[in-house]
């Protein structure tokens, strides 16, 4: 049986890990959460990510562990899923790949050459900065991040439109696009190259993403000042092959996870290498600047402030709870901190995430 090790098993390492184990694979995942291991093991988790509670309970080769040093036994093949927070500059936090590396060079030296598949979000350059010093204890090195939507990961792991590897390991690729036949339904395109390339790829795919979504509410808040239609403009730009209807659609601009700080993340490292990136400042501030657009058109059009508004799903996309940098819920508090009586209805986890964020500035309503 094909075996691997997926070291952080979050939401999306626990789905990469049951997407593999559902394909035949032997899976240990770890993770410090000693409740959280003991809940995959008996199987009493439950997840809001469609597919999940079903995969885990049919599985039957899955296994959860607290020690890291079982990982680098179970296999040669070790995916890192962990996150990267964002710093107050911009930059990725990385402490927490750089402590699990920490943990895995202390191990020794290994017998048997190991295979690191790194999944997490970095700035580039720092893939070719930890490479040196795990090659000396047999480790190699491999970037392969993620294309995924919150809501959809599961599907969005099976069927990527594109796989992007960066390496300098024939061995390791050989591993994983094995790992990736094996998983996906469809037949997506492979890109691999070194791994700063790699890194700059990721950023720039939702950079491009951002950039295109900022446009087409440009375009739309530009038609909307005008009293041209916005939804007629933006369908005709779309209709032309070479841009495509794709997030061509006006509403609220763009949020979440991973968009708005890869967007950042990419125009702080390009400033520091001294070749600025100025669509991605652009980019931020007409994101900025239709969020205000929108707050004025509703006051203009909404001048009673006693009526009652309510917002439903204000998470940042639909399907989702997660409410990180979530337009939506961004417009429903400045209209609430303008006077307008807002209600949030929406589901008891992303209620109590905006309660917790908001307290008292909206009434809630739960779903």
């Amino acid at each position: 049986m094909k075996k691997c090790s997926v070291i952080g098993i979050g939401r999306l390492g626990l789905c990469w890990s049951l997407n593999l184990e559902r394909k035949g694979w032997n899976i240990l995942g770890v993770d410090i959460d000693e409740k959280y291991v003991k809940s995959l093991n008996d199987k009493s988790f439950t997840s809001k990510e469609p597919l999940v509670d079903n995969y885990l309970k049919n599985s039957n080769n899955f296994k959860a562990s607290t020690d890291i040093s079982k990982a680098v036994n179970h296999s040669n093949m070790l995916y890192i899923v962990v996150p990267t927070n964002t710093l107050e500059s911009g930059h990725y936090d990385h402490s927490i790949i750089d402590n699990i590396l920490d943990s895995l060079i202390s191990l020794g030296k290994q017998q048997e050459e190991k295979h690191i598949i790194l999944q997490s979000t970095t700035i580039p350059g720092y893939c070719d900065g930890i490479e040196k010093k795990l090659s000396d204890c047999n480790y190699t090195l491999t970037y392969n991040p993620e294309f995924i939507r919150q809501g959809s990961i599961i599907e969005d792991q099976q069927s990527p439109d594109m796989v992007l590897i960066g390496t300098t390991s024939s061995k390791a690729t050989s591993l994983l696009l094995e790992a990736y036949s094996d998983m996906c339904k469809n037949k997506p395109t492979y890109n691999i190259m070194d791994n700063i390339s790699a890194e700059i790829t990721k950023l720039s795919l939702n950079c491009f993403l951002t950039t295109k979504i900022s446009f087409t509410n440009m375009i739309g808040d530009l038609a909307i000042s005008v009293g041209a239609d916005p939804d007629n403009i933006l369908n005709a730009i779309g209709s032309d092959s070479r841009i495509g209807n794709k997030l061509m659609k006006y509403g609220f601009g763009y949020g979440g996870t991973c968009l708005p700080r890869d967007n950042r993340a990419l125009a702080v490292f390009a400033k520091e290498k001294n070749m600025p990136i100025d669509i991605s400042i652009a980019t931020d501030e007409i994101n900025k600047k239709h969020l205000d657009f929108q707050v004025s058109e509703f006051k203009n059009l909404n001048p009673n402030m006693e009526n009652s508004i309510t917002f439903t799903q204000v998470s940042f996309k639909p399907g989702s709870d997660i409410i990180e940098e979530s337009q939506k819920l961004k417009y429903a508090v400045k209209l609430a901190k303008l006077g307008y009586s807002i209600t949030i209805e929406d589901t008891i986890d992303v209620i109590s995430a905006v309660k917790k964020q908001n307290g008292n500035l909206f009434k809630y309503k739960e779903i």
